[in-house]
């Protein structure tokens, strides 16, 4: 039997005055549903699910998410862009011998200066430094980008994976087995010594790069293709060693100048055949963007989007192997542009696109080799520093930061 005189609900909560009063007024609480242990799972729903269709709400939603994402990007692009022109007119300026930024614009405009010999000094020095280190950052970081998308990880790189070590052991050949035996190929400054040491250089690095695909292909991604490269790298060293001490102390001492990594010794007459290889490696890299983004999701999901995954390594592969290996020949081995620059891009820029990340790291290697080269020459008297300390020191922190920001990023979703 029902009963119908049951008292009824009084929401104590709405009423202070009832809250306490007497001992039948003691709040009780609410009935909460049992947790499932699911519950605690779709917490995190919200941020994998698009919102809600409200109507005019989600519909401005998108409408400023495509409309915004245009715009930011072209500002990066042209803060970039101009970021390079000004560090590039700093490393003109300063130096050795500080030259007024009047003196030098007139110099780039082709006028005349109040003393020649500073003429002398931009176009003669400079200037051949400054192209070669925008060529040499934007050469290193595009190679970086291919070899990480390739191989699937963050910490690829040329000098990682052993391609700069190939390179160096292809210069050592040239350089220490040639002056061993009398010659002296490294002194002379023509297209004929340049060139010798430009291909043994490429052609290391690609035996190299190769070897290391080969083994990754057996073994699967992940720490041993990097364990395979250091390790490679270690070798090829070895082989280095042996060859200095057989070696005379004049190609020693080319060798070990060669090896600290400078921007400096590229004159004229070598960067017109720096400048046209890195130029269509570049063009070449800018074109297989679209494949690499199709790789990223996996090789089978770009076999059937239509890419031709073989052709697509392969032309990767020798891109990435003549961008470094030239840059290596002229310029000696340069750290961490190539691993340190791709993730400064995706930080900036916020996507994996490739077709945003490889001018995005064309301009950010420019800038970071450009300011490297200027820090190395402030001490001034002629004193120089090692372009790879510099590299060093200004691109560790920089990916250290970014990944910092990144992680508490997706410490802050998981707790929203």
């Amino acid at each position: 039997m029902v009963r119908l005189d049951s008292p009824p609900h009084v929401d104590h909560s709405a009423s202070p005055s009832l809250r306490g009063a007497g001992s039948g007024a003691t709040k009780q609480p609410s009935p909460q549903p049992a947790s499932t242990g699911f519950e605690s799972q779709t917490r995190l729903l919200p941020r994998l699910t698009p919102p809600r269709n409200d109507g005019k709400g989600l519909l401005t939603t998108l409408m400023s998410e495509k409309s915004d994402w245009p715009y930011r990007r072209i500002v990066c692009f042209v803060s970039l862009a101009m970021a390079l022109g000004i560090v590039s007119l700093a490393a003109l300026v300063f130096g050795a011998v500080a030259i007024p930024v009047g003196q030098v614009v007139k110099v780039l405009l082709g006028g005349e200066t109040s003393n020649p010999a500073w003429t002398t000094i931009v176009t003669d020095i400079r200037m051949p430094a400054v192209l070669t280190a925008i060529l040499a950052g934007s050469a290193l970081s595009v190679a970086g980008l291919q070899m990480q998308t390739l191989f699937r990880n963050p910490l690829a790189d040329p000098v990682i994976l052993g391609v700069s070590s190939g390179a160096s052991l292809g210069v050592a050949l040239v350089v220490l087995a040639v002056g061993a035996s009398g010659a002296t190929l490294v002194a002379t400054s023509g297209p004929l010594s340049t060139l010798s040491v430009t291909l043994a250089a490429a052609i290391g690095a690609g035996a190299i790069l190769v070897f290391v695909l080969a083994v990754s292909r057996r073994v699967g991604g992940g720490p041993t293709v990097l364990i395979v490269g250091l390790m490679t790298g270690y070798l090829t060293g070895a082989m280095v060693s042996v060859l200095i001490y057989f070696s005379n102390a004049n190609s020693i001492r080319n060798y070990i100048n060669w090896g600290l990594g400078s921007f400096s010794g590229v004159v004229w007459s070598q960067l017109v055949i720096i400048a046209p290889i890195v130029m269509c490696g570049l063009f070449v890299a800018l074109a297989t963007a679209k494949p690499l983004n199709a790789i990223l999701l996996g090789e089978n999901y770009a076999s059937s989007m239509g890419a031709n995954v073989g052709r697509v390594r392969a032309v990767t592969l020798t891109t990435a192997a003549i961008l470094s290996g030239v840059i290596t020949a002229f310029c000696g081995p340069i750290a961490f542009i190539g691993v340190a620059v791709p993730h400064v891009a995706k930080g900036l820029f916020k996507t994996s696109d490739h077709r945003t990340l490889m001018p995005a790291s064309i301009l950010i290697g420019a800038i970071l080799a450009v300011v490297a080269y200027t820090i190395a020459q402030l001490p001034g008297n002629g004193a120089v520093l090692p372009i790879n300390a510099i590299t060093s020191l200004l691109g560790a922190p920089i990916v250290v930061a970014i990944l910092l920001r990144q992680h508490r990023s997706r410490l802050g979703g998981v707790a929203s």
